[in-house]
Protein backbone atom coordinates (compact mmCIF):
# COMPACT_ATOMS: atom_id res chain seq x y z
CA UNK A 1 0.00 0.00 0.00
CA UNK A 2 1.40 3.26 -1.02
CA UNK A 3 1.27 6.40 1.34
CA UNK A 4 -1.04 9.00 0.21
CA UNK A 5 1.50 11.85 1.32
CA UNK A 6 4.62 10.25 -0.76
CA UNK A 7 3.26 10.87 -4.12
CA UNK A 8 1.37 14.42 -3.56
CA UNK A 9 3.16 17.54 -4.69
CA UNK A 10 1.51 21.25 -4.08
CA UNK A 11 -1.65 20.00 -2.82
CA UNK A 12 -5.41 21.71 -3.10
CA UNK A 13 -7.20 19.14 -0.78
CA UNK A 14 -5.74 17.93 2.59
CA UNK A 15 -7.62 15.50 5.03
CA UNK A 16 -6.91 13.98 8.24
CA UNK A 17 -8.33 12.01 10.79
CA UNK A 18 -11.79 12.04 8.98
CA UNK A 19 -14.51 9.55 10.23
CA UNK A 20 -18.28 9.21 9.92
CA UNK A 21 -19.89 6.83 11.18
CA UNK A 22 -23.76 5.27 11.12
CA UNK A 23 -24.67 3.78 13.98
CA UNK A 24 -22.40 0.99 14.78
CA UNK A 25 -21.02 1.12 10.97
CA UNK A 26 -17.67 3.05 9.62
CA UNK A 27 -18.87 4.50 6.66
CA UNK A 28 -15.01 6.66 6.48
CA UNK A 29 -12.31 6.59 8.33
CA UNK A 30 -9.60 7.80 6.53
CA UNK A 31 -6.40 8.98 8.32
CA UNK A 32 -4.70 11.50 5.51
CA UNK A 33 -5.61 12.23 2.16
CA UNK A 34 -4.05 14.61 -0.28
CA UNK A 35 -4.98 15.64 -3.25
CA UNK A 36 -2.31 17.17 -6.39
CA UNK A 37 -3.31 20.91 -7.89
CA UNK A 38 -3.91 20.65 -11.21
CA UNK A 39 -4.48 16.99 -11.46
CA UNK A 40 -7.31 14.45 -12.59
CA UNK A 41 -7.83 11.77 -9.85
CA UNK A 42 -10.44 9.08 -9.64
CA UNK A 43 -11.56 8.11 -6.66
CA UNK A 44 -12.14 3.77 -6.66
CA UNK A 45 -13.32 1.22 -4.72
CA UNK A 46 -16.05 -1.87 -4.60
CA UNK A 47 -20.03 -0.86 -3.85
CA UNK A 48 -19.79 0.54 -0.40
CA UNK A 49 -16.62 1.69 0.12
CA UNK A 50 -17.47 5.25 1.59
CA UNK A 51 -16.42 7.12 -1.89
CA UNK A 52 -19.98 9.29 -1.50
CA UNK A 53 -19.95 9.48 1.85
CA UNK A 54 -15.91 11.06 1.38
CA UNK A 55 -17.74 13.39 -1.40
CA UNK A 56 -21.20 14.33 1.29
CA UNK A 57 -18.51 15.22 3.99
CA UNK A 58 -15.96 17.16 1.77
CA UNK A 59 -18.42 19.29 0.65
CA UNK A 60 -21.13 19.87 3.08
CA UNK A 61 -23.77 17.83 2.70
CA UNK A 62 -23.05 15.30 5.55
CA UNK A 63 -21.43 16.26 8.90
CA UNK A 64 -18.16 13.98 10.15
CA UNK A 65 -17.94 12.37 13.86
CA UNK A 66 -14.12 13.60 13.75
CA UNK A 67 -11.76 14.83 11.62
CA UNK A 68 -10.78 18.23 9.18
CA UNK A 69 -9.74 18.81 6.02
CA UNK A 70 -8.76 21.83 4.16
CA UNK A 71 -8.72 23.43 0.69
CA UNK A 72 -6.48 25.84 -1.29
CA UNK A 73 -5.51 26.59 2.57
CA UNK A 74 -9.01 27.21 3.88
CA UNK A 75 -10.37 24.63 6.98
CA UNK A 76 -13.84 23.77 5.45
CA UNK A 77 -14.63 21.47 8.05
CA UNK A 78 -17.61 23.50 10.26
CA UNK A 79 -18.88 25.31 6.38
CA UNK A 80 -22.26 24.59 4.65
CA UNK A 81 -22.65 23.07 1.34
CA UNK A 82 -23.46 26.34 0.04
CA UNK A 83 -19.85 27.95 1.55
CA UNK A 84 -18.10 24.74 0.31
CA UNK A 85 -19.24 25.77 -3.03
CA UNK A 86 -18.01 29.38 -2.95
CA UNK A 87 -14.64 28.46 -2.21
CA UNK A 88 -14.67 27.00 -5.21
CA UNK A 89 -15.15 23.37 -4.77
CA UNK A 90 -18.23 21.95 -6.55
CA UNK A 91 -19.85 18.65 -6.76
CA UNK A 92 -22.44 16.68 -9.13
CA UNK A 93 -24.17 13.44 -8.08
CA UNK A 94 -24.51 9.95 -8.70
CA UNK A 95 -28.65 10.98 -9.56
CA UNK A 96 -28.24 14.05 -11.70
CA UNK A 97 -30.21 17.19 -9.80
CA UNK A 98 -31.73 19.22 -12.73
CA UNK A 99 -34.70 20.93 -11.78
CA UNK A 100 -37.14 19.66 -14.37
CA UNK A 101 -39.60 22.10 -14.79
CA UNK A 102 -36.39 24.67 -15.82
CA UNK A 103 -35.39 25.30 -19.20
CA UNK A 104 -31.99 23.82 -20.06
CA UNK A 105 -30.31 26.67 -20.01
CA UNK A 106 -31.81 28.32 -16.77
CA UNK A 107 -30.57 25.13 -15.11
CA UNK A 108 -27.04 25.94 -16.36
CA UNK A 109 -27.73 29.33 -14.45
CA UNK A 110 -27.85 28.09 -11.56
CA UNK A 111 -24.61 27.63 -11.31
CA UNK A 112 -23.16 31.00 -11.51
CA UNK A 113 -21.82 32.03 -8.54
CA UNK A 114 -23.34 35.40 -8.06
CA UNK A 115 -26.73 35.50 -9.49
CA UNK A 116 -28.49 38.55 -9.98
CA UNK A 117 -29.29 40.59 -6.53
CA UNK A 118 -26.77 38.89 -4.77
CA UNK A 119 -24.80 42.60 -6.04
CA UNK A 120 -27.31 44.83 -4.59
CA UNK A 121 -25.10 48.25 -5.18
CA UNK A 122 -23.96 46.60 -8.33
CA UNK A 123 -27.84 46.44 -9.43
CA UNK A 124 -28.61 50.29 -8.41
CA UNK A 125 -25.58 51.17 -10.60
CA UNK A 126 -27.24 49.05 -13.86
CA UNK A 127 -24.18 47.03 -13.95
CA UNK A 128 -26.44 43.40 -13.48
CA UNK A 129 -27.31 43.88 -17.30
CA UNK A 130 -23.84 43.52 -18.69
CA UNK A 131 -23.46 40.80 -16.03
CA UNK A 132 -26.47 39.06 -16.38
CA UNK A 133 -25.87 39.26 -20.32
CA UNK A 134 -22.04 37.73 -19.30
CA UNK A 135 -23.39 35.25 -17.75
CA UNK A 136 -26.61 34.19 -20.56
CA UNK A 137 -23.09 34.33 -22.82
CA UNK A 138 -21.02 31.84 -20.93
CA UNK A 139 -23.96 29.67 -20.05
CA UNK A 140 -24.67 29.50 -24.02
CA UNK A 141 -21.04 28.63 -25.03
CA UNK A 142 -21.25 25.56 -22.04
CA UNK A 143 -24.16 24.03 -23.50
CA UNK A 144 -22.24 24.27 -27.14
CA UNK A 145 -19.54 22.78 -25.51
CA UNK A 146 -21.87 19.19 -23.92
CA UNK A 147 -23.44 19.52 -27.34
CA UNK A 148 -26.54 20.46 -25.63
CA UNK A 149 -26.93 23.94 -27.46
CA UNK A 150 -29.94 22.78 -29.16
CA UNK A 151 -32.02 22.03 -25.93
CA UNK A 152 -31.50 25.70 -24.24
CA UNK A 153 -35.14 26.31 -24.35
CA UNK A 154 -36.41 22.82 -23.29
CA UNK A 155 -37.32 21.75 -20.09
CA UNK A 156 -34.95 19.85 -18.21
CA UNK A 157 -37.21 16.99 -17.89
CA UNK A 158 -37.34 16.40 -21.56
CA UNK A 159 -33.34 15.60 -21.66
CA UNK A 160 -32.20 11.68 -21.04
CA UNK A 161 -30.20 10.84 -18.43
CA UNK A 162 -26.76 10.85 -20.01
CA UNK A 163 -28.11 14.51 -21.25
CA UNK A 164 -28.65 15.32 -17.68
CA UNK A 165 -25.43 14.17 -16.53
CA UNK A 166 -23.69 16.64 -19.43
CA UNK A 167 -25.95 19.05 -18.40
CA UNK A 168 -25.07 19.11 -14.93
CA UNK A 169 -21.80 18.68 -15.53
CA UNK A 170 -22.17 22.81 -17.73
CA UNK A 171 -23.84 23.40 -14.66
CA UNK A 172 -21.02 22.93 -11.95
CA UNK A 173 -18.63 24.41 -14.60
CA UNK A 174 -20.70 27.44 -14.61
CA UNK A 175 -19.78 28.36 -10.76
CA UNK A 176 -15.88 28.31 -11.99
CA UNK A 177 -14.39 25.46 -10.02
CA UNK A 178 -10.74 25.32 -8.90
CA UNK A 179 -11.78 21.82 -7.68
CA UNK A 180 -14.65 19.55 -9.39
CA UNK A 181 -15.88 16.64 -7.58
CA UNK A 182 -17.71 14.36 -10.45
CA UNK A 183 -19.66 11.48 -8.22
CA UNK A 184 -19.91 8.52 -11.00
CA UNK A 185 -20.31 10.65 -14.21
CA UNK A 186 -20.55 7.84 -16.58
CA UNK A 187 -23.11 5.91 -14.70
CA UNK A 188 -25.79 5.14 -16.59
CA UNK A 189 -24.66 6.57 -19.70
CA UNK A 190 -24.44 5.42 -23.19
CA UNK A 191 -21.03 4.31 -24.63
CA UNK A 192 -21.02 6.63 -27.50
CA UNK A 193 -22.15 9.75 -24.51
CA UNK A 194 -19.52 8.24 -22.41
CA UNK A 195 -16.32 8.59 -24.77
CA UNK A 196 -17.89 12.14 -24.95
CA UNK A 197 -17.63 12.93 -21.83
CA UNK A 198 -14.17 11.03 -21.42
CA UNK A 199 -13.53 14.01 -23.57
CA UNK A 200 -14.84 16.69 -22.16
CA UNK A 201 -13.60 15.85 -18.80
CA UNK A 202 -9.85 15.01 -20.41
CA UNK A 203 -10.36 18.76 -22.34
CA UNK A 204 -10.80 20.38 -18.74
CA UNK A 205 -7.09 19.72 -17.77
CA UNK A 206 -6.02 22.64 -19.83
CA UNK A 207 -8.01 25.14 -17.60
CA UNK A 208 -6.71 24.70 -14.57
CA UNK A 209 -9.17 23.04 -12.73
CA UNK A 210 -8.72 20.21 -10.22
CA UNK A 211 -10.73 16.90 -10.64
CA UNK A 212 -11.56 14.39 -8.51
CA UNK A 213 -14.21 11.82 -9.94
CA UNK A 214 -15.37 8.60 -8.72
CA UNK A 215 -15.63 5.56 -11.51
CA UNK A 216 -16.02 1.76 -11.60
CA UNK A 217 -14.74 0.68 -15.06
CA UNK A 218 -10.89 0.73 -15.15
CA UNK A 219 -10.72 1.07 -18.61
CA UNK A 220 -11.89 4.68 -17.98
CA UNK A 221 -9.55 5.40 -15.29
CA UNK A 222 -6.25 3.92 -16.85
CA UNK A 223 -7.50 6.08 -19.49
CA UNK A 224 -8.30 9.47 -17.78
CA UNK A 225 -6.47 9.68 -14.16
CA UNK A 226 -3.06 11.03 -12.94
CA UNK A 227 -3.85 9.48 -10.09
CA UNK A 228 -5.56 7.08 -8.05
CA UNK A 229 -7.15 6.33 -4.47
CA UNK A 230 -8.70 3.36 -4.02
CA UNK A 231 -11.16 3.10 -0.71
CA UNK A 232 -12.18 -0.03 0.85
CA UNK A 233 -14.36 -0.33 3.98
CA UNK A 234 -14.38 3.54 4.34
CA UNK A 235 -10.47 3.00 4.39
CA UNK A 236 -8.01 4.48 1.40
CA UNK A 237 -6.35 1.19 1.04
CA UNK A 238 -3.86 2.75 -1.74
CA UNK A 239 -2.89 5.63 -3.93
CA UNK A 240 -0.73 5.93 -6.44
CA UNK A 241 -0.47 5.86 -10.41
CA UNK A 242 -2.90 3.87 -12.16
CA UNK A 243 -1.04 1.43 -12.87
CA UNK A 244 0.79 1.56 -9.10
CA UNK A 245 -2.85 0.90 -7.59
CA UNK A 246 -3.90 -1.41 -9.94
CA UNK A 247 -1.56 -3.90 -9.28
CA UNK A 248 -1.49 -3.33 -5.76
CA UNK A 249 -2.64 -6.89 -3.80
CA UNK A 250 -4.71 -5.43 -1.49
CA UNK A 251 -6.84 -3.69 -4.68
CA UNK A 252 -7.61 -6.68 -6.23
CA UNK A 253 -8.49 -8.20 -3.18
CA UNK A 254 -11.17 -5.93 -2.33
CA UNK A 255 -12.12 -6.37 -5.95
CA UNK A 256 -12.32 -9.76 -6.39
CA UNK A 257 -13.25 -10.94 -3.15
CA UNK A 258 -16.61 -9.05 -3.24
CA UNK A 259 -17.43 -10.20 -7.54
CA UNK A 260 -16.36 -13.75 -6.17
CA UNK A 261 -18.58 -13.41 -3.30
CA UNK A 262 -21.81 -12.22 -6.11
CA UNK A 263 -20.77 -15.04 -7.95
CA UNK A 264 -20.83 -17.50 -5.63
CA UNK A 265 -24.32 -16.07 -4.88
CA UNK A 266 -25.52 -15.68 -8.00
CA UNK A 267 -24.89 -19.39 -9.15
CA UNK A 268 -26.90 -20.42 -5.30
CA UNK A 269 -22.99 -22.21 -3.91
CA UNK A 270 -24.10 -21.76 -0.52
CA UNK A 271 -21.69 -24.40 0.60
CA UNK A 272 -18.46 -22.86 -1.26
CA UNK A 273 -19.30 -19.30 0.18
CA UNK A 274 -19.37 -20.66 3.69
CA UNK A 275 -16.48 -22.41 3.51
CA UNK A 276 -14.66 -19.34 1.95
CA UNK A 277 -15.77 -17.47 5.10
CA UNK A 278 -14.57 -19.96 7.18
CA UNK A 279 -11.19 -19.87 6.07
CA UNK A 280 -10.89 -16.32 6.83
CA UNK A 281 -9.17 -15.17 9.38
CA UNK A 282 -10.80 -13.11 12.37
Amino acid sequence: MSDARATVTDPILEVRGLQRHFGGVVAVDIDHLSISRDSMTALIGPNGAGKTTLFNLLTGFDRPNQGSWSFDGVDLHRRTAHAVARTGMVRTFQLTKALARLSVLDNVLLGAGHARGERFFEALAGGWRASERDRIERAEALLEDVRLADKRDDDAATLSGGQRKLLELARALMAEPKLLMLDEPMAGVNPALAEFLVDRLVALRGRGITIVFVEHELDVVMATADHVVCMAEGSVISTGSPAQVLRDPAVAEAYLGIRQTARMKTRGDAADLAAQHSEEPG
